[in-house]
């Protein structure tokens, strides 16, 4: 089954809803158990599964709060989609290694994200905007 841009487009505000909630399980709910889920230049890697999902949802909660996904524009083909997107929140943590300090913080996410028939993410690919993080938080 191919599925249209709007199921598309409600997966995938179904996935930035759980995330904007800190809710670890819900985000992986939107995943397949076998997903891979590849954050662009993060020094682990990318990782196969929800346990290892798991670990980079836990520590991204811990170091990102009161996040607010803005689209800005998608891109859609068979089973697939490409979100570009606008992260507003704060930086409790240190995340992407820079030390927030609770700091307020804005970057743009770049998203490729393949569907199984079910809906469920197959496979996501996330580009982060570093430069903009390291520019907000280096100081």
């Amino acid at each position: 089954m191919t599925m249209t841009p709007d199921q598309m487009d409600e997966a995938m505000d179904r996935h930035f809803g759980y995330e904007a909630a800190d809710d670890v399980e819900g985000v992986l709910a939107t995943m397949s158990d076998r997903v891979i889920h590849d954050i662009v230049g993060f020094p682990a890697g990318p990782s196969e599964g929800h346990d290892q999902a798991r670990s980079f949802y836990q520590a991204m909660f811990a170091d990102l709060a009161d996040g607010q996904v803005e689209t800005i524009r998608r891109l859609y083909g068979t089973d697939f989609m490409v979100d570009e997107s606008r992260w507003t929140g704060r930086a409790p943590g240190r995340p992407f290694g820079v030390e927030g300090r609770n700091r307020p913080l804005s970057f743009r996410l770049l998203h490729v994200v393949e569907f199984e028939s079910d809906g469920r993410f197959r496979r996501e690919n996330v580009w982060v905007d570093l430069a903009a993080i390291q520019a907000q938080l280096a100081q």
